[in-house]
């Protein structure tokens, strides 16, 4: 009797194993995880948080530095090149007051204006004197308006990448410390960690390299408007030298 039902229990226990490996069990449902991009900020660590809302704050800044440069390079531009057409026509009357050759002709008039008599050599220098030290102020200022923000925009592409390193830094960190307490190495333990570190670092990277670019361009827009102008200023430079040598002629 005990062989019989030994022998029962073995079949039985084959059946049940050949029903289990034909018949296999339902995975169990795993819970949705919700990974955008805003779940994934809102979980972040703190410090990593507070790194992407400067990062953000310096991308909105360098896109408000191109708008601005953009609509302040166009009109010097255009003023340029209406103030330079009333130069050629030899109307001085019509420069605009708000361009630097508009600026250049005035003080250049009212030296003319303010000349005693007899005009001596020594008084023709110290004129051509206060006028250069007019011009070149007048010059100054112009470029110094038209290279405004471009500090922001250096310490935003030197500063940038370094920052989101810096909240790299803390979402590794947080992945390690994951694994610590689950005592896993899961990629499902590490992920976030990791995903908020590269998120620290690519929005690091999206600012600080439109930030350079723009640096660049407005570095080489710059230089060519100051050779413009310097160029129609040396045109009113010399009309003045050649006024003086006609007063002096006269006298």
């Amino acid at each position: 009797m005990v062989k019989r039902a030994a022998v029962i229990l073995a079949l039985l226990t084959e059946k049940a194993m050949a029903q289990a490996v034909a018949n296999p069990p339902a995975p169990m449902a795993q819970p949705a995880t919700d990974i955008s991009l805003q779940s994934l900020v809102l979980h972040a660590h703190p410090i990593v948080q507070g790194v992407i809302a400067l990062l953000a704050f310096a991308a909105f800044a360098v896109l408000t530095i191109l708008i601005y440069k953009t609509a302040q390079f166009a009109a010097a531009r255009f003023r340029l090149s209406g103030s330079m057409a009333a130069l050629k026509a030899g109307n001085l009357q019509k420069l605009p007051r708000t361009c630097p050759l508009g600026q250049s002709a005035l003080v250049l008039t009212a030296e003319l204006e303010n000349l005693g008599t007899p005009l001596t050599r020594d008084l023709r220098q110290s004129t051509l004197e206060r006028a250069e030290i007019a011009l070149s102020q007048i010059e100054a200022d112009a470029m110094m308006r038209l290279r405004s923000a471009t500090g922001i925009l250096a310490t935003i592409g030197a500063v940038g990448p370094f920052v989101g390193l810096f909240g790299t830094v803390f979402g590794i960190m947080n992945a390690f410390l994951a694994i610590g307490q689950t005592k896993s190495t899961s990629l499902a333990v590490v992920a976030p960690g990791i995903a908020e570190a590269l998120l620290a670092t690519g929005i690091g990277l999206a600012a600080a390299i439109p930030a350079v670019l723009l640096f660049n361009a407005i570095s080489r827009a710059s230089l060519a408007h100051r050779h413009r102008l310097r160029r129609e200023v040396s045109a009113l430079r010399m009309q003045f030298s050649r006024d003086l040598d006609h007063r002096m002629g006269r006298t």
